[in-house]
Protein backbone atom coordinates (compact mmCIF):
# COMPACT_ATOMS: atom_id res chain seq x y z
CA UNK A 1 0.00 0.00 0.00
CA UNK A 2 2.73 2.55 1.09
CA UNK A 3 4.25 1.80 -2.25
CA UNK A 4 0.94 2.37 -4.09
CA UNK A 5 0.61 5.54 -2.24
CA UNK A 6 4.22 6.64 -3.18
CA UNK A 7 3.48 6.12 -6.85
CA UNK A 8 0.88 8.02 -7.13
CA UNK A 9 2.25 11.04 -4.73
CA UNK A 10 5.47 10.81 -6.88
CA UNK A 11 3.19 11.14 -10.25
CA UNK A 12 0.86 14.73 -8.95
CA UNK A 13 4.68 16.07 -8.08
CA UNK A 14 6.10 15.22 -11.17
CA UNK A 15 3.07 15.94 -13.23
CA UNK A 16 2.72 19.61 -11.51
CA UNK A 17 -0.57 18.60 -9.95
CA UNK A 18 0.85 18.65 -6.59
CA UNK A 19 3.30 21.75 -7.17
CA UNK A 20 6.03 23.09 -5.08
CA UNK A 21 4.92 23.86 -1.24
CA UNK A 22 2.13 22.01 -1.13
CA UNK A 23 1.19 20.84 2.02
CA UNK A 24 1.63 16.70 2.24
CA UNK A 25 -0.58 16.58 5.45
CA UNK A 26 -0.66 12.57 6.12
CA UNK A 27 -4.47 12.83 7.56
CA UNK A 28 -5.65 14.85 4.66
CA UNK A 29 -4.13 12.58 2.15
CA UNK A 30 -4.98 9.08 4.40
CA UNK A 31 -8.89 10.93 4.06
CA UNK A 32 -8.75 11.46 0.26
CA UNK A 33 -6.91 8.30 -0.65
CA UNK A 34 -9.49 6.22 1.52
CA UNK A 35 -6.04 4.42 3.33
CA UNK A 36 -4.73 4.09 6.77
CA UNK A 37 -2.42 7.09 8.19
CA UNK A 38 0.90 4.21 8.46
CA UNK A 39 1.17 3.91 4.37
CA UNK A 40 0.67 7.74 3.62
CA UNK A 41 3.31 8.38 6.49
CA UNK A 42 5.80 5.85 4.92
CA UNK A 43 4.64 7.45 1.18
CA UNK A 44 5.47 10.62 2.51
CA UNK A 45 9.11 10.01 4.07
CA UNK A 46 9.99 8.29 0.88
CA UNK A 47 9.30 11.31 -1.22
CA UNK A 48 11.83 13.06 1.69
CA UNK A 49 14.44 10.95 1.42
CA UNK A 50 13.99 11.19 -2.69
CA UNK A 51 13.98 15.17 -2.58
CA UNK A 52 10.77 15.92 -3.53
CA UNK A 53 9.46 17.06 -1.01
CA UNK A 54 11.10 18.71 2.80
CA UNK A 55 10.09 18.38 6.05
CA UNK A 56 10.26 20.99 9.16
CA UNK A 57 8.96 20.44 12.79
CA UNK A 58 5.77 20.91 13.94
CA UNK A 59 4.43 21.83 9.90
CA UNK A 60 4.87 18.44 8.38
CA UNK A 61 5.88 17.69 5.09
CA UNK A 62 5.56 19.96 1.63
CA UNK A 63 6.73 19.60 -1.70
CA UNK A 64 10.17 20.69 -2.47
CA UNK A 65 11.00 24.08 -3.22
CA UNK A 66 14.49 24.08 -4.47
CA UNK A 67 16.10 28.06 -5.56
CA UNK A 68 18.35 27.56 -8.39
CA UNK A 69 21.26 28.42 -6.76
CA UNK A 70 20.91 25.04 -5.00
CA UNK A 71 20.38 23.29 -8.34
CA UNK A 72 23.65 24.61 -10.31
CA UNK A 73 25.98 22.64 -8.51
CA UNK A 74 24.01 19.48 -8.81
CA UNK A 75 23.56 20.19 -12.63
CA UNK A 76 27.36 20.59 -12.82
CA UNK A 77 27.92 17.00 -11.57
CA UNK A 78 25.03 15.71 -13.48
CA UNK A 79 26.54 17.34 -16.70
CA UNK A 80 29.49 14.66 -16.05
CA UNK A 81 27.37 12.20 -15.13
CA UNK A 82 24.79 12.03 -17.81
CA UNK A 83 27.58 12.96 -20.39
CA UNK A 84 29.18 9.23 -19.27
CA UNK A 85 26.15 7.26 -19.10
CA UNK A 86 25.89 7.97 -22.65
CA UNK A 87 28.72 6.78 -23.37
CA UNK A 88 28.79 3.77 -22.15
CA UNK A 89 25.46 3.07 -23.77
CA UNK A 90 26.44 3.83 -26.87
CA UNK A 91 29.46 1.17 -26.11
CA UNK A 92 27.39 -1.64 -23.83
CA UNK A 93 23.33 -1.04 -24.96
CA UNK A 94 22.20 -3.89 -25.80
CA UNK A 95 19.12 -4.30 -29.05
CA UNK A 96 16.39 -4.00 -26.18
CA UNK A 97 17.33 -1.34 -24.37
CA UNK A 98 18.57 0.80 -28.03
CA UNK A 99 14.66 0.03 -28.78
CA UNK A 100 13.66 1.16 -25.05
CA UNK A 101 15.42 4.53 -25.73
CA UNK A 102 13.60 4.76 -29.28
CA UNK A 103 10.33 4.36 -27.89
CA UNK A 104 11.01 6.39 -24.74
CA UNK A 105 12.19 9.37 -27.16
CA UNK A 106 9.15 8.35 -29.68
CA UNK A 107 6.48 9.13 -26.86
CA UNK A 108 7.77 12.07 -25.75
CA UNK A 109 8.21 13.82 -29.48
CA UNK A 110 4.43 12.51 -29.93
CA UNK A 111 3.05 14.44 -26.65
CA UNK A 112 4.69 17.46 -27.51
CA UNK A 113 3.38 17.22 -31.25
CA UNK A 114 -0.10 16.57 -29.58
CA UNK A 115 0.63 19.69 -27.61
CA UNK A 116 0.74 17.94 -24.36
CA UNK A 117 3.59 19.87 -22.53
CA UNK A 118 2.53 19.01 -19.19
CA UNK A 119 3.72 15.41 -19.77
CA UNK A 120 7.27 16.77 -20.61
CA UNK A 121 8.96 16.30 -17.47
CA UNK A 122 7.88 12.88 -17.04
CA UNK A 123 8.72 11.61 -20.00
CA UNK A 124 12.14 13.17 -20.20
CA UNK A 125 13.07 11.75 -17.13
CA UNK A 126 11.88 8.21 -18.73
CA UNK A 127 14.48 8.94 -21.62
CA UNK A 128 17.23 9.97 -19.19
CA UNK A 129 16.17 6.87 -16.94
CA UNK A 130 16.05 4.70 -20.22
CA UNK A 131 19.58 6.03 -21.09
CA UNK A 132 20.59 5.62 -17.23
CA UNK A 133 19.86 1.60 -17.86
CA UNK A 134 21.49 1.04 -21.10
CA UNK A 135 25.01 2.10 -19.81
CA UNK A 136 25.10 -1.08 -17.48
CA UNK A 137 26.53 0.84 -15.08
CA UNK A 138 24.80 0.47 -12.03
CA UNK A 139 26.60 2.76 -9.40
CA UNK A 140 26.28 5.27 -12.34
CA UNK A 141 22.55 4.46 -12.16
CA UNK A 142 21.99 4.69 -8.09
CA UNK A 143 23.87 8.20 -7.77
CA UNK A 144 21.39 9.67 -10.61
CA UNK A 145 18.19 7.74 -9.41
CA UNK A 146 19.05 9.29 -5.84
CA UNK A 147 19.02 13.12 -7.22
CA UNK A 148 15.81 12.42 -9.84
CA UNK A 149 13.47 14.48 -7.41
CA UNK A 150 15.79 17.15 -7.39
CA UNK A 151 15.74 16.96 -11.21
CA UNK A 152 11.86 16.95 -11.06
CA UNK A 153 11.50 19.66 -9.11
CA UNK A 154 14.60 21.87 -10.81
CA UNK A 155 12.21 21.20 -14.23
CA UNK A 156 8.84 22.10 -12.72
CA UNK A 157 10.18 25.26 -11.35
CA UNK A 158 11.47 26.45 -14.55
CA UNK A 159 9.49 26.79 -17.83
CA UNK A 160 8.57 23.29 -19.32
CA UNK A 161 6.92 24.55 -22.32
CA UNK A 162 9.60 26.42 -23.07
CA UNK A 163 12.74 23.96 -22.37
CA UNK A 164 10.56 20.61 -23.89
CA UNK A 165 11.24 21.75 -27.39
CA UNK A 166 14.74 22.51 -26.79
CA UNK A 167 14.83 19.69 -24.84
CA UNK A 168 13.62 17.08 -27.78
CA UNK A 169 16.07 18.34 -30.39
CA UNK A 170 18.80 17.29 -27.83
CA UNK A 171 17.36 13.99 -26.98
CA UNK A 172 17.71 13.28 -30.61
CA UNK A 173 21.12 14.25 -30.52
CA UNK A 174 22.13 12.31 -27.96
CA UNK A 175 20.03 9.00 -29.42
CA UNK A 176 21.06 9.09 -32.91
CA UNK A 177 24.90 9.10 -31.44
CA UNK A 178 24.12 6.39 -29.04
CA UNK A 179 21.94 4.05 -31.89
CA UNK A 180 24.95 4.90 -34.05
CA UNK A 181 27.43 3.45 -31.36
CA UNK A 182 29.15 6.71 -31.23
CA UNK A 183 30.97 6.87 -27.69
CA UNK A 184 32.42 10.41 -28.25
CA UNK A 185 29.70 12.33 -29.76
CA UNK A 186 26.87 10.67 -27.38
CA UNK A 187 28.97 12.06 -24.95
CA UNK A 188 29.49 15.52 -25.72
CA UNK A 189 25.46 15.55 -26.99
CA UNK A 190 24.42 14.57 -23.19
CA UNK A 191 26.79 17.01 -21.90
CA UNK A 192 25.75 19.66 -23.97
CA UNK A 193 22.28 18.65 -23.47
CA UNK A 194 22.89 19.57 -19.64
CA UNK A 195 24.84 22.21 -20.06
CA UNK A 196 22.20 24.16 -21.58
CA UNK A 197 19.75 23.41 -18.92
CA UNK A 198 22.16 24.31 -16.28
CA UNK A 199 22.73 27.68 -17.81
CA UNK A 200 18.52 27.69 -18.41
CA UNK A 201 18.60 27.45 -14.48
CA UNK A 202 21.10 29.77 -13.56
CA UNK A 203 19.10 32.54 -15.77
CA UNK A 204 15.79 32.07 -13.44
CA UNK A 205 18.05 33.30 -10.48
CA UNK A 206 17.02 36.64 -9.54
CA UNK A 207 19.52 39.75 -9.84
CA UNK A 208 20.73 40.98 -6.44
CA UNK A 209 19.75 44.18 -6.07
CA UNK A 210 23.21 46.44 -5.04
CA UNK A 211 22.92 48.53 -1.92
CA UNK A 212 23.22 52.04 -2.02
CA UNK A 213 26.45 53.42 -1.12
CA UNK A 214 26.27 56.04 1.80
CA UNK A 215 26.94 59.82 0.69
CA UNK A 216 30.07 60.68 1.72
Amino acid sequence: MADSVHDLLREAIIEGRLTPGSRLSVPVLAQQLSVSRSPVREAVQRLVQEGLATEEPHRGAAVARLRPEELVPLYQIRETLEGLAARLAAEQAGDAELAALRETYEAHASALERGEATRHVALDLAFHAALRSASHNHELQQYLERVQGKIAIAMLGGRPEEWSKQAIVEHHAILDAVLARDPEAAEAAARAHIRRVTADIAALTPPRRRTAKPSP
